[in-house]
């Protein structure tokens, strides 16, 4: 009875975290809705109504299906569990249906699909290191625990623009979880489970690749920590590549066998759309774009460049998919390959040689989430989650990287504003916003009290800087006459002001990297 007290202490405080999210969401349930609302109406009845072989042939809606298959199977199961609510919504011919039962349903599907990760995050919760007898609120798993369930990204992707980002990022974060208790195997398969989810996961494959080669294939390290290559398990190499396999081989397969592959494919990589996002993701390309509207503007005052021959979209453009570049290189899809690769690769060199654990683990795959949205081709502005979510766990543990999670989180989240732009949204967003802010900031703060200030001033007036930036782009410019000329200048502003807080960001978790293994070489030599 003793030893019970506490545990249901700890689960009575998870709980309440869980519902009280639960209940945020049902508010949220007649609340704005984005196109990707229809893109998976659109799903729900492809996948129902017509044979496996059309499924990624089917093409009524421009919305068409472009993830992996093991998520059209995923759609497959909620159709009938749709049927029951309103079965217009499974007619592929009723485009842009949105009956009251049919938004009930999709956002409840979303909720209760978020048990997978409210599950994942109790199992991160109990890979923490923690202090015993700390007070229950102050603990790192309480505050990992708010940052994840609570998470700003996740509320308003999810629960007003619409999407199931909840279950994917449950599935990674177990993954992650299994990892962090030694079962790697299990590990592996739930993020080959992911991969054939949601192909956008294939940004972090690399961090995954290198330490399961590293640290479960080959089974001990030399004193200094360097591999030692006599260790190599076959049998661990075949555990793993079989696990792997099979799971792509289920997904897959029977498209393989339909002669569909390279069908799926087109769908899955659609190199046709142009570098950017329809808005702007934060990222170098944001800031190489600006860079070219800058010099091209300044080429025309000083007269070295015709205004009649600079292509049009680059000067009116913001909005337009395909930027061509007017004084800088255009940028093809194999050069944002090129430079994501030579992003990734001195942390992928640096676990490979020292491998630092889950841990070391957990902070490469951050990295090559960021890497892979920073020189990404046409980055989405929501895969910033897939840094700052996993980052949230490294956060609680150390001061260094709470710091930089409190920078990358406040700028990635405030990046993602323009994804709701209808007016009775703007409060929602400010309140949430500021609710996981300001939570952050204070828990973190208390956590870490006795090694003094988190952020420095000018990081400090960075972040503020974000409050003008709102109040020019929602409140100030659209009363101007530029509005109607410029429009896109908000998304500009936000996302070149944001690019500048998540490069930082980037910067900031490669040093940690880059100066752990060298202070470990150091201790090794003396």
């Amino acid at each position: 009875a003793v030893m019970a007290a506490p545990v249901s202490r700890e689960s009575g405080w998870f709980v309440a975290l869980s519902l009280g999210v639960s209940f945020i969401k049902c508010l949220l349930i007649n609340a704005y809705h984005s196109t990707d609302f229809e893109v998976h109406r659109n799903w729900l009845a492809v996948t129902h109504s017509l044979p496996v072989s059309q499924w990624y042939y089917e093409a009524t809606s421009e919305w068409t299906l472009d993830y992996p298959p093991l998520f059209a199977w995923f759609e497959y199961g909620l159709s009938h569990v749709a049927r029951y609510f309103d079965k217009e919504m499974l007619v592929v011919q009723n485009l842009n249906y949105a009956s009251s039962a049919t938004v009930l349903f999709q956002r409840l599907s979303v909720i209760v699909t978020d048990v997978v990760f409210i599950y994942a995050v109790k199992e991160c919760c109990k890979c923490l290191r923690e202090e015993k007898g700390k007070d229950q609120l102050g603990k790192p798993s309480f505050i990992l625990a708010a940052l994840l369930l609570w998470n700003f990204g996740l509320l308003i992707i999810d629960h007003i623009h619409f999407q199931y980002n909840g279950f994917l990022f449950g599935v990674l974060l177990l993954s992650v979880a299994r990892h962090f208790q030694g079962r790697h195997l299990e590990g592996a398969l739930l993020f080959s489970i992911l991969l054939n989810l949601k192909h956008i996961y294939l940004y972090i494959a690399p961090a995954y690749g290198i330490f399961l080669l590293r640290c479960f294939c080959f089974t001990q390290n030399n004193a200094d920590g360097s591999l030692q290559w006599k260790s190599f398990s076959l049998f661990r190499l075949v555990a793993l590549g079989s696990i792997v396999l099979s799971t792509f081989a289920a997904s897959f397969g029977p498209f393989i066998i339909m002669g569909q592959l390279s069908q799926v494919v087109s769908r899955l990589f659609p190199f046709k759309r142009g570098l950017c996002h329809a808005y702007w993701a934060p990222n170098i390309w944001a800031l190489y774009n600006i860079a070219d509207k800058a010099l091209s503007i300044l080429g025309i005052k000083l007269k070295l460049l015709d205004i009649n021959k600079l292509p049009k979209a680059s000067m009116t453009g913001g909005l337009v998919q395909e930027f061509q570049h007017s004084v800088l290189p255009s940028v093809s899809p194999l050069m944002t390959l090129i430079f994501t690769l030579l992003s990734i690769l001195p942390v992928l060199l640096s676990m490979w040689r020292r491998p630092n654990g889950a841990r070391g683990f957990l902070r490469s795959m951050v990295i090559c989430a960021l890497g892979s949205f920073m020189f990404g081709w046409h980055v989405h502005e929501k895969a910033i989650l897939m840094a700052i979510l996993p980052l949230s766990f490294l956060a609680v543990e150390s001061k260094e990287d709470a710091r930089t999670f409190l920078i990358l989180s406040t700028t990635g989240h405030f990046s993602l504003f323009p994804l709701l732009f209808t007016a009775q949204e703007l409060p929602i967003k400010i309140l949430l916003m500021l609710l996981f802010t300001i939570f952050s900031f204070v828990s973190l703060k208390k956590l870490f009290s006795k090694h003094g200030q988190l952020v420095n001033s000018l990081e400090a007036a960075y972040l503020l800087g974000l409050v003008p930036l709102e109040l020019i782009c929602e409140f100030i410019y659209p009363l101007t006459s530029w509005q109607h000329k410029l429009p896109f200048i908000p998304l500009l502003l936000t996302s070149v002001y944001c690019a500048l807080g998540v490069l930082y960001s980037f910067i900031r978790l490669y040093l940690s990297v880059l100066t752990a293994a060298d202070s470990r070489s150091k201790a090794k030599a003396q």
